[in-house]
């Protein structure tokens, strides 16, 4: 996505990409560690909470139920591939951490429960993006202070991050969260047939990433979800 043209992002994530495109690079990694660290642990971390609470404590045993970052990062999916697409300069960046483990077996409804943990993830990171818009606010008010503008710097990301997660987590296909969830709402012979889909989940976004489908189909809902956060915590110099 960071390399789209201007004219052809939606005016939120247009505005947004710009600032921090203006950014030196050394000051925008330091303020975007913490967002990127939150936003990877807390989803992950939001499963394990919601499968212990509904009767499953295998994360927890595994020591999953934790914000130490260690614990949810995967070789591949969060370092590996994420920096072959940085390096080859793809239209869009993505990753994924280590999946939390759960026994659907522990749980006391299981394919209700199952779709909740699923879900626990971009919930966690809708709270988490609408925080840090709440960050993004209080550096606006804090406007001409030395602390402004790293503030805003790092709530936009906070931001930005939480809600590519959410959008991109949600897509229904498994495994993301997404197809969980949908495997729980689907009548049992659609529910089997989309489960049957989870050997080649990542296959099938790799070549939606590649393509350019996956980047126009989780630019709008990103856009809405950025323009609404904005609207809320009223943050009138992005709309």
């Amino acid at each position: 996505m960071r390399d789209c043209q201007p004219d052809i992002l939606p005016l939120m994530l247009h505005k947004i990409l710009g600032i921090l495109a203006n950014v030196a690079q050394p000051e925008l990694i330091i303020v975007s560690i913490l967002p990127v660290l939150l936003a990877i642990t807390v989803h992950e971390a939001a499963h394990g909470w919601i499968a212990k609470y509904l009767g499953d404590p295998t994360a927890e045993r595994l020591g999953r139920v934790t914000l130490n970052p260690f614990k949810h990062v995967d070789p591949i999916g969060t370092v590996l591939l994420p920096g072959a697409l940085l390096l080859l300069k793809a239209p869009f960046l993505f990753g994924w951490a280590k999946p939390v483990p759960v026994n659907w077996g522990n749980l006391r409804h299981p394919k209700r429960d199952m779709m909740l943990v699923a879900a626990g993830g971009p919930v966690a990171n809708l709270i988490m993006a609408t925080l840090w818009a709440v960050v993004v606010k209080v550096g606006s008010l804090l406007w001409g202070s030395t602390m402004a503008t790293p503030i805003i710097y790092m709530g936009l990301v906070g931001m930005l991050i939480n809600v590519l997660l959410m959008v991109f987590n949600l897509l229904p296909l498994p495994p993301l969260d997404g197809g969980r969830v949908a495997v729980g709402l689907l009548p049992g012979r659609w529910a089997r047939w989309l489960n049957r889909l989870e050997p080649v989940g990542f296959l099938i976004l790799l070549v939606l990433l590649f393509s350019g489908v996956l980047s126009r189909i989780v630019t709008p809902p990103i856009e809405l979800s950025l323009t609404f956060l904005a609207h809320i915590v009223g943050l009138s110099w992005l709309l």
